[in-house]
């Protein structure tokens, strides 16, 4: 009887879970068809997203963000970045254009394989500014979401996206000139400064011991002030190099303890 209500149970269970089965798959689909949605109207807010998310990461916590600012300097443009190398780099151009690409001959080599060859640029045209312009890649070039198809003007904190990276870009204009340091602030450093390097030259650990076979003259300066008299100075002749070295490196010992105390 038992056996035949487990049974009963069971055939009357299937039927739910195979709907429960077929609501959850129907679920993850509608899921999938809104990410990929997504996806395609602003790829770039997702990929700063998942950019974030990885920053978050215990084994990822030493990564750099990635950036490209644009200088300006009278008539002069450059770009200071660490997208190259992964270094931070003044990069001059005398067309004051910097290639980006999969191409070790670019300016900007990134070795991404969503990237095209000769991808896209950074172009300063004077008394204008920066320009992106994509080389009609195939992914294609983004800022702040938006694919380009035209030079676009870059702005001060825009976000790029080239291939599956994004870097910010920034710019600096202006250019001031700041008022002196107040001379008490300046004292202040060059003090610290002048007590450190003292610090470092008295230190026991960075003191010069002396070396055996001296010269009579150093011997003399670095002699202990208890054998500097004459009624010991034939005594303290008479002892061997190292014996000497032996005493002067206790008194220099005995010397920093006292100080210390």
């Amino acid at each position: 009887m038992e056996i035949s209500k487990l049974r009963l149970l069971t055939v009357q269970a299937t039927p739910i879970m195979a709907e429960s089965e077929d609501q959850e798959l129907e679920r993850r689909l509608s899921l999938y068809q809104v990410f990929l949605k997504l996806y395609e109207h602003h790829r770039g807010l997702l990929d700063e997203i998942l950019q974030l998310e990885s920053l978050g990461q215990p084994s990822l916590t030493g990564v750099k963000p990635r950036y490209l600012q644009g200088v300006v300097d009278g008539s002069l443009g450059y770009i200071i970045t660490n997208l190259r190398d992964g270094e931070t780099q003044t990069l001059q151009q005398p067309q004051q254009m910097w290639t980006m690409g999969r191409d070790r001959n670019c300016a900007i080599y990134l070795g991404d394989r969503r990237l095209s060859r000769r991808h896209a640029a950074i172009r300063y045209f004077e008394g204008q500014g920066f320009y992106l312009i994509d080389f009609k890649s195939t992914n294609g070039s983004y800022v702040n979401g938006e694919r380009i198809h035209e030079p676009i003007k870059l702005k001060d904190g825009d976000q790029i996206l080239l291939g599956s990276m994004t870097f910010s870009f920034f710019v600096a204009n202006l250019s001031r000139s700041l008022p002196p340091v107040p001379v008490e602030l300046l004292r202040q450093v060059e003090n610290y400064k002048l007590e450190t390097e003292v610090e470092k030259s008295t230190s026991p650990f960075n003191r010069e011991k002396p070396l055996a076979g001296l010269p009579e003259e150093s011997a003399n300066y670095f002699r202990p002030q208890g054998l500097s008299h004459s009624g010991t100075d034939s005594a303290w002749q008479q002892l061997s190099s190292d014996k000497q070295s032996e005493i002067l490196d206790r008194f220099l010992d005995r010397q920093s303890t006292n100080d210390i105390t």
